[in-house]
C-alpha cells in the first residue's frame, strides 16, 4: 500500500518504511507525527481524493532535525562595474522515518498533526512547548540604605551641605545639629578625614550654625 501526501508545499509517494527529507516540522527527535494531507492512496485499491481522502493519514517518526546540501547563489551583473556575489544556503529539514498508512479514522488517532516550524500553527505549538528553565541569575546584592534615624534633622540646612554629603554624614552616624554643635577639635579633625572634606567644616562654619539650627 501506498500513499501520496503533501507536506511543505511538497508532494510525496510513500510507502510503511520510507524515510524523508521534508521542510522543517515543529517536532522532535523521537515524535511521532501524522501527517493528515493525503491525495492518494493506492494498492489493491486506488483512492483519489478530492481533493484529500477523508480519515486518512500518514503516521511518521522524526528521526532527527537536519540542514540539507549547500547551495551557492553566484550572481554577476554585466556593465554594473563587475559587480558580483555569492551567497551559501543550507535548507533546514526534518528526517522521517514513515511507520504506517491508515485508509481510515485518522481522527480519533490521537497523534499529533505534522505541522510546519514557520507556519502559524507551528509557531503556536512552538510557544505552548514546555521551556527549559532558565538558570537562576545571581541576585545581585544591593545595599540596603541606611534609613535615617527617625526624628533626624534635615542636615541639609547646613551650609555646603547637599544630598549626597548629607548621605555621608547619616552613614557616619551623624543625624541632628545637636551632635555637630557638640563637636571638639578632635571631633572635627576625626570627620574631616573620615569623610574627606577636611578644612571644609571650619570654612563653611558647621558647628556655629548647627548650635544656631539645634536652638531653634
Amino acid at each position: 500500500m501506498f500513499a501520496v501526501m503533501k507536506t511543505g508545499g511538497k508532494q510525496y509517494k510513500v510507502q510503511s518504511g520510507d524515510i524523508l527529507r521534508v521542510e522543517k516540522l515543529a517536532a522532535d527527535a523521537g515524535e511521532k507525527i501524522q501527517f493528515n494531507e493525503i491525495l492518494m492512496l493506492g494498492g489493491d485499491n486506488v483512492t483519489v481524493g478530492a481533493p484529500l481522502v477523508a480519515g486518512a493519514a500518514v503516521q511518521a517518526e522524526v528521526v532527527d532535525q537536519i540542514k540539507g546540501e549547500k547551495v551557492i547563489n553566484f550572481v554577476k551583473r554585466r556593465r554594473k562595474h563587475s559587480s558580483k556575489r555569492t551567497k551559501g544556503h543550507r535548507q533546514k529539514l526534518t528526517l522521517v522515518r514513515v511507520t504506517e498508512i491508515l485508509a481510515s479514522g485518522a481522527d480519533k488517532s490521537g497523534v499529533k498533526a505534522a505541522v510546519g516550524a514557520g507556519s502559524v500553527a507551528g509557531v503556536a505549538v512552538a510557544a505552548a512547548a514546555p521551556k527549559k528553565a532558565a538558570a537562576p541569575k545571581a541576585e545581585k546584592k544591593a545595599e540596603a540604605p541606611k534609613a535615617a534615624a527617625a526624628g533626624a534633622d534635615d542636615l541639609k540646612l547646613l551650609s555646603g551641605v547637599g544630598p549626597a554629603l548629607e548621605k555621608k554624614l547619616q552613614e557616619a552616624g551623624v543625624t541632628s545639629f545637636a551632635q555637630i554643635a557638640a563637636w571638639t577639635d578632635a571631633d572635627v579633625e576625626e570627620f574631616g578625614e573620615k569623610l574627606s572634606f577636611k578644612g571644609r567644616i571650619e570654612r563653611e562654619g558647621w558647628i556655629e550654625q548647627a548650635k544656631e539650627l539645634a536652638s531653634k
